[in-house]
């Protein structure tokens, strides 16, 4: 990834992220320009939370059950949002500790890692329960699985649901949507935003 990053440096002054749980990837990321660290697993993996603290990027802390490979197969909570938010303020507590500032964190629920429908559906509805963390909200919904799930439609047509629950992120509190398709997603956000602001 990084002759990539070192080309979009060069190339504008967006904020560029990096997804890796590797602290030499991390690193290196950062070095080339790279802004922001998105770790699935947390800043949990050896290593890892001195990387990012080093680094001077800020940090996506995330939540996951299981591994990537594994965590779709039984996910089970007794209360998906107290345990989720539990999990994500012991990490900002560890970050913090590490040296992270927390100007420096973001959070993300994890939809889709490790979670059922009808846990991403809880972590949705209930977001101000994150929110009131008083960090910024990632929520990335996008194109998931959940999706088609509820609608019934062919695997490929996500983009109505991926709207719809960007838009009901947003008017919950989500600071940050991740998206795939960013006009579209933009367009559903300005007009959520009217909404909200009476414009």
């Amino acid at each position: 990834v990084i002759p990539v990053i070192e080309h979009l440096t060069r190339a504008g002054r967006a904020i560029l992220s990096v997804d890796t749980s590797r602290p030499q990837v991390m690193r290196a990321a950062a070095a080339a320009g790279a802004t922001f660290i998105n770790d699935v697993r947390g800043l949990q993996g050896p290593g890892a939370l001195e990387a990012a603290a080093a680094s001077g990027c800020a940090v996506c802390v995330m939540h996951m059950q299981g591994e990537p490979q594994t965590m779709q197969r039984r996910p089970e909570y007794a209360d998906v949002v107290a345990e989720v938010k539990a999990y994500l303020h012991a990490r900002v507590a560890a970050c913090e500790a590490a040296g992270i500032s927390r100007d420096r964190i973001v959070i993300d629920p994890g939809f889709g890692f490790g979670k059922t429908v009808a846990h991403n559906l809880a972590l949705v509805r209930q977001l101000p329960d994150f929110v009131s963390l008083r960090l910024p909200v990632l929520m990335g919904m996008s194109r998931k699985s959940t999706i088609p799930a509820i609608t019934g439609r062919p695997e490929a047509d996500r983009l109505a649901g991926s709207l719809a629950l960007a838009v009901a992120a947003t008017l919950r509190g989500a600071h940050i949507i991740r998206a795939h398709d960013v006009a579209e997603t933009m367009d559903a956000l300005k007009i959520a935003h009217a909404v909200q602001a009476g414009v």
